[in-house]
């Protein structure tokens, strides 16, 4: 393969709902290019895109493949995305370094529900998007209802270049409204006769010519005024008042075609290449300050890698884009993020696993290398002083479980496959909570986990899910006083430690602590010392030494400070994390040979969880600033199933025929939200979720937790 310049390269990510086509379309670009003289297919489990076991098994994406296709002395790099929402990152990864999507909409459904989705993330990333019709050849399609669904629900303007002749079983005719020509199939390969357009379609296709036409102008006052006097304009005219256009999200060109026949392909790739950008004119990359890097080919060298996959018998393979300059085979490349060069030892042109060795790409072409030993997707490589690229934004996890190997001996080898599994995918999130004691696994869906689970199958480890435990905090809502006398003899040397001490709730800016009463005194108590810790699970302890006359020596001060803290990591009521608590030690007692370290340790333990019991407990939880993105029709079943979620509806904006409701809701009820939510809106609604607080939970609630950690204290 020769190598291409910056200007004669496209990036194009096929992005879509689940059946839309989009491998298929992938398949019929390939051939159109000649990289394959026969097409494979998706049922047939031999296409370029799903090219692994587990796709060919499924017949489905699973993971964002790269594609490459030579025509008419252009490169273009294809990425085919999967369709299922649960499996956006491939998406994501693909807008990241892909100047274009390419929506393909399914002929026989119209603009659907996955449509609806795709163009919401293409909106998220502002990516410019050209739509394709695919599978009209299909028995039932129609085109009016096809072109009314457009207009009704595609967010960007449908602006129509094709529409279909003969849409359905029959489908072998195009109207192409910016050539002006009827485009006629001749074969399944592709071959095809340009003819004039009949006088039947004559009117309709002077009506879309027309409104192609004023699209093209209408961002550019002269093109406006020209158009209007004369109603048209020249060919370099309407392509500039295209790319403009798409360029700015205005609206979006849609194309029709058959990808099993092959028909209507060539048109697609040639209005690629007359209208629309080159990475060098396309939006540019930014760095993490925020920074364009242009796609220039004289500058330094640097990659971001998008894609990291391990593959039998090859080890580890990075996909890469060059962001600017040339990459060379035998280049080494530095990674700022760790300080570490790579030596980029080959690089290949990439059609699934069908790879080409090349010696160099420049900015802008998409590649892969293999073996890189310390870099990862999200990575930048690059020569001198490289400017990190912004990672892939990838949307927060929407559920969450927690798994375990059924054998403790696999715990290890299951810990090295979750970690590999999260590399290839990075909307995977792994860790393990010391609090909880259990593996927490997240994931965008149902979906998602049990493709998690399908993976680990693979491994031969047995493993189980399960609903993920809360991590609740505990905290005090009054002031309480307690001692505890801690006494051991048992011949020798006996232990002795004595701890008095006052607890109360913590809030910012409260005023220092002066007297209290304790046991129907007034107690004044005379501050020796202070100490303040932020927690690692939020909140604070302030810690104060009000001991006077020497009732414990101070070198005990440290360890009453330790048994407090244990008890903090293990509180009194659930055994969670405890928080924002005062404690003053204003007395106690010690003894000249049996008091020791571990004696006020005991000590201070037990006199804390008296106090903390006897100081209003409760129990907080975590709450969760949640967003849901939910056509209009559907409001009042969400609102309903929030509510029965303990949720707080906190606000409603309306945004075309959708709605973003924001509630207030509890993480213990929202295990399985998302899969709850596709049911009752078919999978048109989405959400996110970001923590918020902890509050306080009901007293019905907290009498559970409490019966509950009773039983599990019992049980062990």
């Amino acid at each position: 393969m020769k190598t291409y310049q910056t200007k004669d390269l496209r990036n194009v990510a096929i992005v879509g709902g689940a059946g839309s086509g989009k491998t298929t379309l992938a398949e019929a670009l390939a051939f159109e290019g000649k990289l394959i003289d026969r097409k494979g297919s998706v049922d047939a489990g031999n296409s370029l895109s799903d090219n692994t076991e587990l796709e060919q098994a499924q017949k489905r994406s699973i993971y964002p493949t790269v594609l490459y296709t030579e025509f008419q002395n252009h490169k273009f790099n294809f990425i085919d995305t999967p369709g299922v929402d649960d499996l956006c990152g491939g998406a994501f990864s693909a807008y990241k370094v892909c100047d274009l999507a390419a929506l393909v909409i399914n002929g026989h459904d119209g603009f659907d529900v996955g449509s609806e989705i795709h163009s919401r993330y293409a909106a998220q990333v502002k990516a410019p998007v050209v739509g394709i019709i695919s599978q009209l050849d299909r028995e039932g399609s129609n085109w009016d209802q096809i072109y009314e669904s457009l207009k009704s629900n595609s967010p960007i303007s449908p602006v129509i270049v094709q529409y279909p002749v003969n849409a359905g079983a029959g489908f072998d005719a195009i109207v192409d409204v910016l050539t002006m020509k009827m485009y006629k199939a001749k074969d399944e390969n592709g071959n095809q006769e340009v003819l004039d357009i009949p006088a039947s379609e004559a009117d309709r296709a002077e009506e879309f010519h027309s409104a192609l036409l004023e699209a093209a102008a209408i961002n550019d006052e002269a093109l406006m005024e020209k158009f209007f006097e004369t109603n048209d304009l020249t060919p370099d005219e309407i392509r500039q008042g295209l790319r403009d256009g798409v360029a700015g999200r205005d609206f979006m060109p849609v194309f029709c075609c058959s990808a099993k026949k092959s028909f209507g392909i060539k048109r697609i790739l040639e209005f690629i290449i007359n209208v629309l950008p080159d990475p060098a004119s396309a939006r540019p990359m930014t760095d993490v300050e925020g920074n364009a890097v242009a796609a220039d080919a004289n500058a330094a060298t640097s990659i971001f890698v998008f894609r990291s996959a391990v593959e039998q018998h090859v080890g580890e393979v990075s996909y890469f884009r060059v962001v600017s300059g040339k990459l060379t085979e035998g280049m080494e490349l530095t990674n700022p993020r760790n300080g570490n060069k790579e030596k980029i030892s080959q690089i290949f042109a990439v059609a699934g696993k069908k790879r080409e060795k090349v010696s160099e790409m420049v900015a802008g072409d998409i590649g892969c290398t293999v073996k890189l030993k310390n870099t990862k997707a999200n990575d930048t490589l690059g020569v001198g002083d490289v400017a990190e690229i912004s990672p892939i934004a990838f949307p927060a996890p929407r559920y969450r479980a927690a798994i375990k190997a059924t054998d403790q001996n696999n715990e290890e080898k299951l810990g090295e496959l979750l970690n590999r599994i999260k590399q290839e995918d990075l909307t995977y999130k792994v860790e393990y909570s010391k609090e909880l004691k259990q593996t927490i696994v997240q994931g965008q869906g149902e979906t998602h986990i049990n493709l998690l689970k399908t993976l680990v199958a693979a491994q031969k480890i047995d493993v189980e899910f399960s609903a993920p435990k809360i991590p609740y905090r505990e905290t005090i809502t009054k002031v309480a006083a307690a001692n505890y006398r801690h006494k051991k003899q048992s011949g020798g040397s006996g232990q002795f430690g004595e701890v008095h001490m006052i607890v109360e709730p913590y809030y910012e800016g409260m005023p220092e602590p002066s007297k209290y009463k304790v046991d129907g005194r007034e107690l004044i108590v005379n501050i020796k010392g202070k100490e303040e810790y932020t927690l690692d699970w939020g909140g604070k302890l302030i810690y104060y030494n009000a001991i006077v006359g020497g009732a414990i020596d101070a070198r005990f001060m440290p360890a009453i400070l330790k048994g407090i803290r244990e008890k903090l990591n293990e509180g009194p009521l659930t055994g969670s994390y405890a928080r924002d608590i005062r404690v003053i030690i204003y007395d106690g007692k010690m003894h000249p040979v049996d008091s020791n370290e571990i004696s006020f340790v005991l000590a201070a333990r037990n006199a804390f969880k008296e106090a903390f019991r006897n100081a209003g407990p409760k129990i907080l939880e975590p709450i969760y600033d949640v967003e849901v993105f939910v056509p209009s029709e559907n409001m009042g079943d969400i609102m309903s199933d929030l509510n029965g979620r303990r949720a707080t509806i906190m606000g409603m904006n309306a945004e075309g025929k959708y709605s973003k409701l924001s509630a207030k809701v509890p993480l213990a009820e929202l295990y399985r939200y998302s899969t709850t939510l596709s049911a009752l809106t078919l999978g048109r609604a989405s959400y996110t979720m970001e923590f918020a607080s902890y509050e306080q939970v009901p007293a019905d609630v907290q009498d559970k937790l409490l019966k509950a950690y009773q039983e599990e204290e019992k049980d062990e």
